[in-house]
């Protein structure tokens, strides 16, 4: 396979997939990989499912772009569903997460303007991550993506994820905070979650009630029913100001979402932000496909069964070695010894087992299988993950 012409952005596996069925990838041979990542949370579906595979063909046939100088049908249907699902007042649609993340940004610094601070502060967790453009990346805080690109890190304030304290402490060291940006799981810092839980959230929304911050949630990773609720702030009693999404949002399709209430809403005006192709007519339609899909079935409690059985296989299996599990939903992270060598896992399991995994966090097994995926399924996970471990105890 050349990359003669890509630039070497990507750390590419050596395998090829020509089509995709369910849980199931296949190479061009027609050999069957069980893919326990998805895109890295983005099919949350399954690779080709069905009814968005249909929505995709017809609106393809019909009409793609026209651009938002236009009123939209298809994006107006799919603000109410989305809006619906969250709760939330409005919604602005981009095309990827750093986008949507770029946007709740914006909003953060737009609504400390019209306050009249200079220059604003945003509280951001450790071992974050939101994105590569370069507010979000200011906000991320992964040392290797942020190298060589001169961040913005003084306009935010980075805490300990899960450490109310350090929120408080922040509050009375700075009287320039305007919002709190946060993820209810930390995806790519190794599935990390609060102690005390989704509690945490609600903690978080006190401080800024208090304070009069925006509470911003980022579930790009965590929304469209990847921990079995529609989104993970659903868990808690928490209600976010500014919620951003996108991966499973479009089952493989790229699109994102910010959507706001409260404070944050009405912030945005025309001309305040744009995108060319946020919400086209074919990637609404998509948005409203996987809506139906998730409100019309009962794949997040199978989330949240399949999920459940997978983390207590792998405990119940490897547990007096000091393995344990994190996450919630198909949300999974299978936590090793710190000391374990880590870094053939992901080319093992996919050479020796024919399954897609990831590691994050070092030491963090992280799966993201499908939401719909089948006990016999998930038993071949847990079953080739076993394979894949039972030597290094």
């Amino acid at each position: 396979m050349s990359a003669t012409y890509l630039m070497p952005t990507y750390n590419r596996q050596p395998i090829s997939f020509t089509r995709g069925s369910g849980s199931w990838l296949y190479t061009k041979d027609d050999t069957p990989y069980l893919d326990a990542l998805t895109g890295i949370a983005v099919c949350g579906l399954g690779h080709c499912h069905p009814q968005v595979t249909e929505a995709i063909q017809q609106q393809a046939a019909t009409l793609v772009h026209t651009s938002n100088l236009f009123g939209i049908d298809w994006q107006e249907r799919a603000g109410e569903a989305l809006c619906t699902a969250a709760q939330m007042d409005s919604v602005f649609f981009a095309n990827s997460g750093a986008e949507a993340n770029e946007a709740a940004l914006k909003l953060a610094r737009l609504y400390a303007h019209k306050q009249g601070f200079k220059r604003p502060k945003v509280i951001v967790m450790e071992q974050s991550f939101h994105g590569r453009t370069l507010l979000s990346l200011s906000a991320t805080a992964n040392p290797k993506a942020r190298e060589g690109f001169y961040t913005l890190d003084d306009d935010f304030i980075r805490v300990a994820f899960g450490d109310i304290d350090a929120v408080k402490q922040a509050a009375l060291d700075h009287d320039d905070i305007c919002a709190i940006f946060v993820e209810p799981i930390q995806g790519e810092g190794g599935l990390n979650t609060a102690t005390n839980g989704f509690t945490y959230l609600e903690e978080l929304q006190a401080e800024c009630d208090a304070h009069n911050w925006l509470f911003m949630l980022d579930e790009v990773q965590t929304g469209n029913g990847r921990t079995g609720k529609y989104f993970a702030y659903q868990h808690s009693k928490a209600r976010p100001d500014v919620l951003t999404t996108a991966k499973g949002l479009g089952n493989g399709f790229p699109v994102g979402a910010c959507m706001v209430r409260g404070r944050a809403n009405g912030l945005f005006g025309a001309g305040s932000h744009g995108s060319t192709y946020g919400g086209t007519p074919l990637a609404s339609r998509v948005v409203h496909s996987v809506y139906d899909v998730l409100t019309n079935s009962d794949i997040m409690d199978n989330a949240v069964s399949e999920g459940s059985f997978i983390r207590e296989s792998m405990v119940d299996t490897f547990g007096q070695h000091g393995v344990s599990s994190r996450g919630a939903g198909m949300m999974i992270g299978i936590v090793l010894p710190e000391d374990m060598d880590c870094s053939q896992l992901v080319d093992r399991a996919r050479d020796e087992q024919n399954m897609i995994i990831n590691v994050t966090g070092s030491h963090v097994i992280r799966l993201l299988p499908p939401l719909n995926m089948s006990r016999d399924e998930s038993t071949q996970v847990v079953e080739r993950l076993t394979a894949l471990l039972k030597p290094s105890f």
